[in-house]
């Protein structure tokens, strides 16, 4: 196994409840080393962290992690089976209001 595997598996499987189900598969291309991550459902929240800074930083160290090996290492996370995509209610504003209809919400 690499260490940038390696790596991974330590940091994934101290994170989530469910160590078991944690799967990685390594890639490699011209492009550079594919961590393909896999892991239970009820994990992908912690996996993937507020607004998905667990998953920024973890992407960050791989890339420390791939400069110390000469190579460039990214990270997918698959969505689990069955899973839909979340939607935030920032992500998505109600723009069917008019202006109007804005201000009087305000009550100004």
């Amino acid at each position: 196994m690499e260490n940038d595997t390696k790596f991974l598996e330590f940091v994934i499987k101290s994170l989530v409840d469910v160590p078991d189900k944690v799967k990685i598969i390594r890639t490699v291309d011209e492009m550079g080393v594919l961590l393909t991550l896999t892991v239970d459902n009820v994990d992908m929240g912690k996996v993937i962290g507020r607004a998905g800074n667990t998953a920024k930083a973890i992407r960050t160290l791989l890339r420390v992690v791939g400069m110390k090996n000469n190579s460039r290492v990214n990270l997918k996370i698959n969505e689990p089976e069955g899973s839909e995509p979340r939607v935030y209610p920032s992500a998505t504003p109600n723009t069917s209001k008019t202006v109007d209809e804005a201000m009087a919400d305000l009550k100004l």
